[in-house]
């Protein structure tokens, strides 16, 4: 996999940086949504498929991305397919921060120090290149905007989006609203990030538990039920400084 390509984590971790605040929009259900993207990434690359409502290691060669290929280890040392939600709602700690600190490296991102109450170090995001977020965005404002399908890679970023409640962040009040909706609706156009995206708001829904009803989802079916995502309140206060090696990282 070569790097000059952002991956669908990096690209949905952007899109919920807010420019002007330095924070993450919907931080819990994003968390989600990052574990969620990286089996997408992974499915695109080759090296794996869905199997019914779980996920089957393909091809266990490394990709080259040191997160992805984490990921894949985990997957294969499942020895079985594991179903979606258990993956996704298995704990993923640091994984934001994971992402953060890559896209710094990158110099997509700026760590801006801060301090909580006067008093607790904090670090927010600010975005360096906003021409690579209007790009993105541009791809999903044009799949909503002109109704053709999308590419596989735009079409699981918009499920994706939708999943961890990004809608009302990115078409906000009563003028989005049918932008909201058609972001929804781009959920059926990859079956595998339509897979993920349901398996995510599952966990959001406490329904990780039991099995998915409804037909399976396979590389050769598109995903039926479109359901709205939960969209947690925004504003999530910042978290304190836990120890003088660790950042607070902004929500």
């Amino acid at each position: 996999m070569g790097r000059s390509r952002r991956t669908i984590p990096e690209e949905l971790l952007l899109l919920a940086l807010d420019p002007a605040t330095g924070t993450t929009a919907q931080p819990q259900s994003l968390d989600l949504g990052l574990a969620g993207a990286q089996l997408v990434e992974l499915a695109l690359a080759g090296r794996i498929a869905p199997d019914g409502d779980r996920i089957a290691v393909v091809v266990p060669r490394p990709t080259g991305d040191p997160t992805l290929d984490c990921a894949l280890e985990l997957l294969r040392r499942r020895g079985a397919p594991v179903r979606a939600v258990h993956w996704i709602g298995g704990p993923r700690l640091g994984l934001r921060q994971t992402y953060l600190s890559h896209l710094e490296r990158c110099g997509m991102v700026a760590a801006v120090p801060g301090q909580m109450c006067g008093v607790l170090p904090t670090t927010r995001y600010q975005a360096t290149d906003t021409a690579i977020s209007r790009e993105i965005r541009g791809r999903l404002d044009s799949a909503i905007r002109t109704g053709v399908p999308p590419d596989p890679r735009t079409a699981a970023l918009a499920a994706l989006a939708h999943a961890v409640g990004l809608g009302k962040h990115l078409y906000p009040g009563n003028e989005g609203r049918s932008s909201r909706s058609r972001l929804r609706d781009l959920i059926r156009h990859d079956p595998m990030g339509g897979l993920v995206a349901h398996a995510v708001m599952d966990v959001q829904n406490g329904a990780a538990a039991q099995p998915r009803r409804g037909p399976a989802v396979t590389a050769r079916q598109g995903t039926a039920g479109v359901r709205t995502a939960p969209e947690p309140a925004r504003g999530v206060p910042m978290q304190p400084h836990r120890g003088s090696m660790a950042r607070a990282v902004a929500h």
